[in-house]
């Protein structure tokens, strides 16, 4: 299969450039560095772990009175959790949001899920949407899923499910490779490379290879995990889950490479092509709610 998507670079860019404060970060980090290499990493470091849009933008969204709203402490975070009251013996779906998203872009997905006898359970990562903290990254992303199943389970909610989008997949997809327990697992438009979008940063915001290097040891380092355990080839393996990868050729955050060597990692995992929905439409598709309801449902 010939791939089509944009280079890598590229869709880091467009990701970050659709941001007014870009050019002044690039800037300003660029003459950091040339002074103080290591306030450059601080200020590296902290913007890698700075969700954008900025996570007030996720607010705003109104709940219906039928959703039950729970804030839970994490870390040094919380996290935000929204539900439907469950109906007896309902299997639960997690559906997670992506990198600078918020809980409200997986609603159409859960109506879905819910229209099929699920009971859907959307949360907020920390730093998002009404999520306290500034910052987080991949590897807490990550530790969040494992708390709120194993919460859900200790409530008497054990996971049919998890639907993810971007590097909420990413993140799903490592913690189902450690032994997460779900029957299926859903992955929308994942990202395939932590490592590799070190990479693409740096080039956008201008970082020398040194700074990069050391922005990578240190997250590394912080969250007690190297970044190629969560690539497709280290965890794919390891998923027993059954797995769906819905990708659209023309994603312009993660390429569509990324969800192929997904779907070519994990064991049996079935892959749907999308085109002309981009990386977030996908999310409100009437095409991709029925596939992922058909397929998530018992």
């Amino acid at each position: 299969m010939t791939d089509t998507s944009l280079p890598a670079a590229s869709t880091t860019a467009t990701y970050y450039d659709t941001h007014a404060m870009t050019r002044f970060l690039r800037w300003g980090l660029r003459a950091v560095q040339q002074v103080s290499p290591a306030l450059a990493l601080r200020s590296a470091y902290r913007l890698f772990g700075t969700p954008l849009p900025l996570k007030w933008l996720g607010r705003h969204h109104t709940w219906g009175s039928a959703w039950q709203t729970e804030r839970w402490g994490f870390e040094q975070a919380s996290l935000t959790v929204y539900s439907l009251p469950a109906a007896a013996q309902a299997p639960a779906v997690l559906l997670l949001h992506g990198w600078g998203g918020h809980a409200a872009q997986m609603l159409p997905l859960a109506q879905a899920l819910a229209a099929q006898g699920l009971h859907p359970v959307l949360v907020e990562m920390p730093a998002h949407g009404r999520s306290d903290g500034q910052t987080s990254n991949l590897a807490q992303f990550s530790r969040a899923i494992d708390y709120v199943s194993a919460r859900l389970l200790q409530d008497g909610q054990p996971l049919q499910a998890v639907v993810a989008h971007s590097l909420g997949a990413n993140a799903a997809a490592f913690a189902l490779a450690r032994g997460l327990p779900a029957a299926k697992l859903v992955l929308l438009a994942p990202p395939a490379s932590p490592r590799q979008y070190t990479h693409q940063f740096a080039q956008v915001f201008g970082l020398r290879e040194a700074l990069r290097a050391a922005l990578q040891q240190r997250l590394e380092a912080r969250e007690g995990v190297v970044m190629t355990q969560f690539e497709p080839a280290a965890v794919g393996p390891r998923i027993r889950a059954q797995t769906l990868v819905v990708h659209d050729r023309g994603d312009r955050v993660n390429r569509f490479a990324d969800g192929l060597a997904y779907s070519q990692a994990i064991p049996g995992a079935r892959l749907v092509e999308t085109q002309g929905l981009g990386h977030r439409r996908m999310l409100q598709d009437p095409g991709v709610l029925a596939a992922v309801a058909a397929f998530v449902a018992p």
